[in-house]
């Protein structure tokens, strides 16, 4: 026998092809705001970006640790290249030292930049925060504004009545 049609008697047999129905009334009660769609809408979609935020955080660590253990391993190969090769080169040792001094240089750039960018993100973050409470208390105040307008409205066409 098949096992669809064992399935479709085990169902009739338990009850379990009956559908439920909803009453028309209920479904015609159910009034869609296009305010709740929006706001839910777009709360869910924030709440997805900030539920990804540790996630990405510890990807770039896990990034920037993966870069510094294959540097790590690059530059400890030096060590056995130099001894083989550079040693026998007899570089000068001022040489060596103005190699180390410009290498600091760029070092020193590197890492002012890496400060200079982290402060400029957060001054941006501040920023785009600043605009947002900005933009909300203007709501608020336009809200509030409309209210007070409508009520007097509705109260200028009460009393000519």
């Amino acid at each position: 026998m098949n096992l669809g049609i064992l399935l479709n008697i085990s169902n009739h047999i338990y009850g379990m092809d009956k559908k439920v129905e909803q009453p028309q009334n209920q479904l015609e009660e159910k009034h869609i705001s296009i305010c709740d769609v929006m706001k839910g809408d777009t709360s869910e979609i924030i709440q997805k970006l900030e539920s990804n935020v540790p996630s990405l955080v510890q990807n770039y660590s896990d990034l920037y640790t993966a870069y510094l253990h294959m540097f790590d391993d690059l530059f400890g190969t030096c060590y056995m290249a130099e001894k083989e090769f550079f040693d026998k080169l007899n570089i000068d040792q001022k040489i060596l030292k103005e190699i180390k001094r410009n290498s600091d240089m760029m070092k020193n750039q590197y890492l002012n930049n890496i400060d200079m960018t982290a402060k400029f993100f957060d001054v941006y973050v501040q920023m785009r925060i600043s605009a947002v409470k900005s933009v909300d208390t203007y709501i608020h105040t336009m809200m509030d504004s409309y209210a007070k307008t409508l009520s007097q409205f509705n109260q200028t066409m009460n009393s000519s009545k």
